[in-house]
C-alpha cells in the first residue's frame, strides 16, 4: 500500500508505497473525558510561515496499487480545491475552507492564500519505503545556482497491513478499548479510505505547520496541530472508542462525513478551530 510524500516549492511532491511500521502521525484517545472537566486546548502561533499560494501535489506511488485504488486518493487531492466542488454536503472543500482561519489569524495577506491541485502522477510498483502511519516534517533541496530551498514533505502509510488498530480505525478494530464491531469503509477498501484519514490529518498539519514554527500546540518535537490536537473526533458525540454520529449510505452501509468528486465519499478528521479552541466536524 503507501507511503507518502511532499515537496513544496511551488509543488507538493506526495510519496505513496509499501510501507512497514506503526504509530506516527495518529493517535487514538485512551480514555474518555467528560465534558465538565475537558479543559482547553492551549494552541498557539509561533510566527513561522505557512504554506502558500498555488501548489501542485504530484503523487508517486511506490509499490502495486490498482486504478480504483489511486482514484481514491488522487479524487480526495481534487476535492480539496476544486473549482467545481461536490455539490452533495457536507463536502471535502468545506472541510478544507476551515483552513483558512489559520491563514487569516497569521494575518497571511489574501492574494497568498493556499490552492491546491492534482499534478502528475508516477508509478514505481518496484520500490518500497517507510514504516509508519504516517509523519511530515521539512529538510531542504540540493543547491541549484548557488541557492538552497526549503521544503515540507509528507508520506502516509499502509493504515491495513501494518498496526490496523491504529493507523485503520475505525475501519478496523481498535488495538485498545473496546472492541467494537469497525465501521464500513466508504470507499470499500479499509487500507486506502484509512489512509486518506492520515493523509487529511497531515496535510492539515503540513499547511499549517511546515517547518515547524506555525500552529502547534505542545513540545515542537511532538506537536499537537490542526487535526492531530482532535484524536479519534469525526462528528459530534464522538468520545475514545466511538469516532461520533457519521453518515451513513443506504446502500453501502458505509460510514463518512465528507462527499467528494466522481461519487466519492470519505472520513475526515475534526479539525481544531484556533478561533474557538475547539475540535470543529462537518456532521
Amino acid at each position: 500500500m503507501a507511503s507518502s510524500c511532499f515537496k513544496q516549492l511551488l509543488s507538493f511532491v506526495l510519496l505513496l508505497g509499501l510501507i512497514h511500521f506503526s504509530s506516527a502521525g495518529r493517535v487514538l484517545p485512551a480514555a474518555e473525558t467528560s465534558d465538565q472537566t475537558q479543559q482547553p486546548i492551549l494552541f498557539q502561533y509561533h510566527k513561522g510561515p505557512l504554506l502558500t499560494g498555488k501548489i501542485s501535489i504530484n503523487l508517486i506511488w511506490y509499490g502495486k496499487f490498482k486504478p480504483s485504488q489511486r482514484a481514491i486518493v488522487s479524487d480526495f487531492i481534487t476535492s480539496l480545491s476544486s473549482s467545481s466542488p461536490s455539490a452533495n454536503q457536507p463536502s471535502v472543500a468545506t472541510w478544507w475552507k476551515s483552513i483558512e482561519k489559520y491563514y487569516h489569524l497569521s494575518n497571511a495577506k489574501k492574494s497568498s492564500l493556499l490552492s491546491l491541485s492534482l499534478g502528475a502522477q508516477i508509478l514505481d510498483e518496484s520500490y518500497s519505503m517507510g514504516n509508519k502511519c504516517g509523519t511530515h516534517g521539512s529538510s531542504r533541496s540540493s543547491f541549484v545556482r548557488g541557492k538552497s530551498s526549503k521544503f515540507a514533505y509528507i508520506w502516509v502509510g499502509n493504515s491495513e497491513t501494518q498496526c490496523p488498530g491504529q493507523c485503520a480505525w475505525p475501519f478496523h478494530q481498535p488495538i485498545y478499548g473496546p472492541q467494537t464491531t469497525p465501521l464500513v469503509a466508504p470507499n470499500n477498501d479499509v487500507g486506502v479510505d484509512g489512509m486518506i484519514i492520515n493523509l487529511a490529518s497531515l496535510l492539515a498539519g503540513t499547511v499549517t505547520n511546515p517547518f515547524g514554527n506555525g500552529f502547534y500546540q505542545g513540545p515542537k518535537e511532538a506537536p499537537l496541530e490542526a487535526a492531530s490536537a482532535c484524536p479519534g473526533v469525526y462528528a459530534k458525540g464522538a468520545y475514545p472508542g466511538y469516532a461520533g454520529d457519521l453518515l451513513v449510505d443506504a446502500t453501502t452501509g458505509a460510514s463518512y462525513n465528507a462527499n467528494g468528486l466522481n461519487g466519492k465519499k470519505y472520513l475526515l478528521p475534526a479539525l481544531f478551530d484556533p478561533s474557538t479552541s475547539t475540535c470543529s466536524t462537518l456532521v
